[in-house]
């Protein structure tokens, strides 16, 4: 902890890293192939690796992804390192490039840890409805309101992802919040730490 606060580590997302190729590769004529298909390659062998060990437990997913995934990251800087400097910078490649380089660290980061995941995919799936229903709830045109639906869906989405039915666990939450005076009384109501309401 610092000051207080969780320490937060920046995890680059490679769908947004494809994303970013996949742009580049529609200013090609069409079946034309480019530079942009070599990094769509690479990256794609990343996500084959994913989706190869998403059922391994963390400790069989960071050792091959160790292993595996290292060597696919290799090969992708190396292409990386001669490409920027063959590349228009403005291009769509260019861009493409320069996004890669700029967060190259942070894409790196999932094969450090079993339980991240190679892009915030989940994420942004899970906040979906919030997104497309926002323009709707009159309630968050405050900071008060804002600050209210985040809360509140973070706690519908942190018990989705822990395997619990939402409207059950707040349900308990809130008949049993009242109740806790103690650090272990409030930890034992977080979603991981639940096994039963």
């Amino acid at each position: 902890m610092i000051a207080g606060r969780l320490q937060i580590t920046h995890l680059g997302c490679w769908a947004h890293a494809r994303r970013k190729f996949m742009d580049a590769k529609k200013v090609l004529p069409k079946n034309k192939t480019g530079k942009a298909d070599m990094a769509l390659n690479l990256i794609q062998k990343l996500y084959q690796i994913e989706q190869h060990i998403k059922d391994q437990p963390p400790n069989k997913r960071l050792e091959i992804r160790q292993t595996e995934s290292l060597r696919v990251l290799e090969q992708l800087k190396t292409w990386l390192d001669k490409s920027l400097n063959s590349t228009v910078p403005k291009s769509k490649l260019g861009e493409a490039l320069s996004y890669l380089a700029k967060n190259w660290e942070k894409l790196q980061i999932f094969t450090t840890n079993g339980r991240l995941n190679i892009d915030n995919n989940p994420v942004e799936n899970a906040i979906r409805p919030f997104a497309i229903g926002r323009k709707n709830w009159l309630f968050s045109q405050s900071v008060k309101g804002a600050k209210a639906s985040a809360m509140l869906y973070s706690l519908i989405e942190t018990a989705k992802a822990n395997g619990l039915e939402p409207q059950a666990y707040l349900t308990h939450l809130f008949r049993n919040l009242p109740n806790c005076d103690t650090l272990e009384q409030f930890e034992a109501l977080l979603p991981w730490n639940h096994t039963a309401y």
